[in-house]
């Protein structure tokens, strides 16, 4: 007899009931003093053993209550797999992060995780079965929901959450990393990468500083940067146009490069290589500030410039010539050839745009932290990537968009204000970051080929 339920629903209740019981088997483990590796162990063998005796006897409940039915219609173990993988993978990643930080971080250990962990998973069943009807938008429905859901658990665990200046705080590092993104999306839409944003972001970043400091107007500074992170980005666009298929490689060269020349520039008579002092202008400082105001109001320029700029991408996107051009060019080069769409033109476009942005975001966080420094690019070489990919854009072109990108962009943010808020150290925010980044994009990303559908 087949040990697994026919109805998913028994087995997603099944696999809830086993999470339930092996959270509170792992907390009378340390409750009575058991070592970690101890209760880890034990917590994962029986959460195996009881998950595999709840589906068999749900089986049999099943085969009881129906016995007219054909053995061969009964679902099978690969059957449940290959209709839920992705969903049961996120659930057993969450587990396996919620059983390891908890047991090796003492002050996670709480109620309050337990339930937001708890309500994660079955928020986790909800989004991935209901945004099975959606054709169109399946990635941004995930999304909202799992943004939602991390909202609710860290208002419900941290103290404070959604008070305005955290709130302040979230978007304001939301903008930054947002409008990094912009470029990003639109080199990902043509079907490109650009790895050399974080080099861009640092390099304009002591750059601006270091053109200040020489006596030139910091408005034309400002404007100069920008206009070279263009420049950066045309010579990437040219050189992986002529060179199809390496991209990833070519813009993590130039990355690399454009970082060692300003570097070697900024460091001409200064034993601070990397490092730039010098005094940043009030009206810098106060566009990206924690406590930056705008026409009287308590809200950081910066939070506005991003609003404003991922409006005009949107409508750009999904109402102009342009973004019809970029989707048809990702979707199908060569059909979008064949009616006259110049692929060279707006390949060019996506990474002379992805480098301004990347130039902006290097500018705007000098205002924000006051110093230049060359490695305040370095965490977006990961998160532009997730940002865009979470959000639902196929990093093989033609499908997505800069309004999924803000989503993905404000999960990311509110994950890492999370994690912080729970007082987790850096080195477990990485760890908990990237490991729950992995189910994210399985569920957002699973939207076939716009090639496949062509």
């Amino acid at each position: 007899m087949n040990f697994v339920p026919r109805s998913t629903a028994l087995v997603t209740l099944n696999l809830v009931i086993t999470f339930v019981v092996a959270a509170i088997g792992f907390g009378v483990g340390f409750g009575q003093g058991m070592g970690a590796q101890e209760v880890i162990l034990y917590t994962i063998i029986s959460a195996a053993v009881l998950f595999w005796i709840l589906n068999y006897i749900a089986a049999i409940f099943e085969s009881r209550l129906q016995p007219d039915k054909p053995t061969e219609s009964a679902v099978g173990v690969g059957s449940v797999w290959r209709n839920n993988r992705v969903l049961i993978i996120a659930m057993a990643l969450l587990l396996i992060v919620y059983l390891i930080v908890t047991g090796a971080y003492p002050p996670f250990r709480t109620i309050y995780n337990l339930i937001g962990v708890l309500v994660l998973e079955i928020i986790l069943v909800f989004a991935f079965k209901v945004s099975n009807v959606f054709v169109h938008g399946r990635s941004a429905f995930i999304g909202l929901i799992v943004l939602l859901a991390l909202i609710v658990i860290s208002a419900f665990t941290i103290n404070g959450f959604l008070s305005p200046a955290n709130i302040r705080a979230v978007l304001l590092f939301a903008a930054f990393l947002g409008i990094a993104c912009i470029g990003q999306t639109m080199v990902a839409l043509m079907g490109g990468l650009d790895l050399s944003i974080p080099f861009l972001i640092g390099a304009a970043n002591i750059l601006l500083l270091y053109l200040i400091g020489l006596g030139v107007p910091p408005w034309f500074a400002f404007v100069a940067v920008i206009a070279l992170g263009c420049g950066i980005g045309f010579l990437n666009g040219i050189m992986s146009y002529k060179l199809q298929g390496q991209a990833l490689i070519i813009t993590l060269g130039t990355g690399f490069t454009i970082t060692g020349l300003v570097q070697i520039i900024t460091s001409i008579g200064s034993a601070f290589a990397g490092n730039v002092f010098g005094k940043v202008p009030d009206w810098l400082a106060n566009l990206a500030a924690m406590n930056g105001k705008f026409f009287g109001l308590a809200v950081p320029p910066t939070i506005l410039l991003w609003i404003a700029l991922s409006i005009i991408v949107v409508i750009a996107l999904r109402y102009s010539a342009y973004g019809r051009y970029v989707y048809a060019l990702g979707g199908n080069r060569r059909s979008a050839k064949l009616v006259g769409v110049s692929e060279l033109k707006y390949w060019l476009l996506a990474y002379i745009i992805s480098g301004g942005c990347a130039a902006l975001t290097g500018a705007l966080l000098l205002g924000w932290s006051g110093g230049g420094f060359i490695g305040v690019g370095d965490p977006y070489l990961f998160t532009t990537l997730a940002a865009v990919v979470i959000g639902g854009t196929s990093l093989a072109g033609g499908y997505g968009g800069y309004g999924f990108t803000v989503i993905g962009v404000l999960v990311l943010q509110v994950l890492s204000s999370f994690l912080i808020g729970i007082g987790l150290k850096y080195e477990w925010q990485q760890f908990i970051f990237g490991i729950l980044i992995l189910p994210m994009v399985a569920l957002y990303s699973r939207q076939p080929s716009i090639r496949a559908q062509v």
